[in-house]
C-alpha cells in the first residue's frame, strides 16, 4: 500500500499539470472504494490551480471545485500521451493541454471524490499532525501516548496519534531506536519518545528523497521507480540476519501488520515508567 514518502513523490510528479484545463473526462469503471462522482464532468474546462497533500490523501484544487484522491491499496496515477496504450485497470482518464493522467488501480480500495464539507469532515478533520511539521513533536507525542497501552507500532501507525507513518517506515524508526513494536506506548520516557519524534521525521524525508519504496508495483506518474527499499534494515527481512547483532530477525503481528524486529537489539521492556516521571523529564527539556 502506498505510503506518506510514495503518496508525496506522487503528488510531486503531477505538478506538470498545474494550470493546464481538462479538456475531457473518461470513467471506465466508477466502482471505486466509493463510488466515482456521477457528476465529475463537471472538471471539464476547469484548470488545475494547486495540489497538495494531507496524509494520504491528494488534495487537486481546480478553478471551480476541489477533489480529494486516494491511491487505496495499489492505486497509482500515470502521465500518458493521449495515444499510449490503455491497461486494463485503467478506471480514470483526465485528459489536459497536452497529456492525460489515468488511475490505475487493479484492487479498487483508492477514491476519487469531491473535497467538500463531507468529506472534509469524514476524512480529513479527525487526522492528526502531519509528521514533518512542528506540531508533531516530543511534547504533543508524549500527551498522546501517556495513557496508551497498546504497543508503540501501532500507536505511530494510528492517523489519529500522527498521520502517515506506515508500516514500512515505523518498522524502520523502531529497529533503529532499539524499541520493540510491542512495547506499550504509555511506557515509553520522554527521552525515548523525543528521540523517537527524530527519527520518524528523518526516515520519512529520507524516503521522500528517494521517491518512496518500490517493493511491488508502485510508480510515481512518471513511472519511475523509488529506491528507499535498498535502504531497509528490519523490514520484510524476517528470518534474516541483524546487521547489527546477527540475530535471527523475527516477525508477530500487531494490529493486523507483520512487524518484524530484533530480539537482541529490541527487547521488549516490563518496567514501566510512571506519568510522574514522564512528566518530570518533560519539565526539565521545555
Amino acid at each position: 500500500m502506498p505510503e506518506l514518502p510514495e503518496v508525496e513523490t506522487t503528488k510531486t510528479s503531477l505538478l506538470p499539470l498545474l494550470e493546464q484545463t481538462v479538456l475531457k473526462v473518461e470513467v471506465r469503471q466508477p466502482s471505486l472504494r466509493w463510488p466515482i462522482p456521477e457528476n465529475i464532468q463537471k472538471l471539464v474546462g476547469q484548470k488545475l490551480v494547486q495540489l497538495t497533500r494531507r496524509s494520504k490523501y491528494i488534495l487537486a484544487e481546480f478553478e471551480q471545485d476541489s477533489m480529494l484522491w486516494h491511491l487505496g491499496m495499489s492505486g497509482s496515477f500515470r502521465l500518458c500521451a493521449t495515444t499510449d496504450e490503455l491497461r486494463k485497470h485503467d478506471h480514470l482518464i483526465i485528459q489536459f493541454e497536452d497529456i492525460e493522467l489515468r488511475y490505475h488501480d487493479p484492487r479498487r480500495f483508492g477514491c476519487i471524490l469531491w473535497l467538500n464539507a463531507a468529506t472534509q469532515s469524514k476524512l480529513i478533520d479527525t487526522l492528526g499532525p502531519e509528521p514533518l511539521s512542528d506540531d508533531f513533536n516530543a511534547n504533543y507525542l508524549a500527551e498522546k501516548l501517556k495513557n496508551k497501552q497498546v504497543g508503540t507500532k501501532v500507536a505511530i501507525m494510528d492517523n489519529h496519534v500522527v498521520v502517515g507513518v506506515g508500516n514500512i517506515y515505523a518498522t524502520e524508526s523502531l529497529f533503529n531506536l532499539g524499541i520493540h513494536p510491542a512495547q506499550p506506548a504509555k511506557n515509553l520516557s520522554f527521552a525515548q519518545i523525543e528521540k523517537l519524534v527524530i527519527e520518524i521525521k528523518r526516515i520519512l524525508q529520507q524516503a521522500i528523497d528517494l521517491g518512496g519504496s518500490t517493493l511491488r508495483d508502485y510508480t510515481n506518474a512518471m513511472g519511475e521507480n523509488g529506491y528507499f527499499q535498498q535502504t531497509l534494515l528490519a523490514y520484510g527481512r524476517a528470518g534474516e540476519m541483524c546487521v547489527n547483532c546477527e540475530t535471527t530477525l523475527e516477525n508477530i503481528k500487531l494490529g493486523q501488520r507483520a512487524s518484524v524486529f530484533c530480539p537482541e537489539c529490541q527487547p521488549l521492556k516490563k518496567a514501566k515508567v510512571t506519568p510522574q516521571r514522564v512528566a518530570k523529564s518533560r519539565g526539565k527539556t521545555s
